[in-house]
């Protein structure tokens, strides 16, 4: 656990306005982050990200101490962006939308080959992840992007313990078989290319 944030956190329970700013600010970043793949405006996460720190200062005298502020802020975000697809009628049956693509990193340097698999490894990737449940990439994001426990992703989407070690497993699975085939691909064109 963050020593900074249980300090900050114990400090905003305690009414220290700055201290739920500094967590605000902290996080922002990465909850706007998880909040794109929910496949939302941006105006509807920074609604959402102000909405949920409004409450956490109304609300700031019920507020439970957290073992981790960043899986509480994620699964309140979660929550909040949930409730507007519930309000907007865009969600059925707990169903969610998920993004999978990946941040392109852009390196002016490198060589045009390198570009080309590049490109051609992220495409494939993107697939891959495309073609998964949303449930299943949500996991993923969660345990690799955030690095949350499967006891706090189960509890950030709801479901128990089990449910999301079976998302993780059939996800592994399903990216380890496809990769294989992607893989060996890709490294016969990287090949190709190289000794032309």
């Amino acid at each position: 656990m963050n020593v900074e944030d249980h300090v900050l956190w114990q400090s905003y329970r305690e009414g220290d306005k700055q201290a739920l700013g500094r967590l605000a600010e902290r996080y922002y970043r990465t909850l706007k982050h998880y909040g794109f793949k929910f496949m939302v405006d941006e105006a509807v996460i920074e609604d959402c990200i102000q909405e949920l720190f409004l409450q956490l200062w109304q609300n700031r005298l019920q507020i439970k101490e957290t073992e981790s502020v960043r899986h509480y802020l994620l699964k309140a975000l979660r929550h909040h962006i949930l409730q507007h697809l519930r309000n907007q009628k865009r969600l059925n049956q707990e169903e969610i939308d998920w993004d999978s693509s990946i941040a392109e990193e852009v390196d002016s340097e490198t060589l045009l080959i390198q570009q080309e698999t590049l490109t051609l490894l992220s495409n494939t990737i993107q697939a891959q992840l495309a073609s998964l449940p949303a449930r299943e990439r949500e996991a993923l994001y969660l345990r690799y992007y955030e690095s949350l426990s499967i006891p706090e992703i189960a509890e950030v989407m709801n479901v128990n313990r089990q449910s999301v070690s079976n998302f993780l497993q059939k996800a592994l699975n399903k990216l380890r078989n496809q990769w294989l085939v992607h893989a060996v691909l890709i490294f016969c064109i990287f090949l190709k290319k190289n000794l032309l």
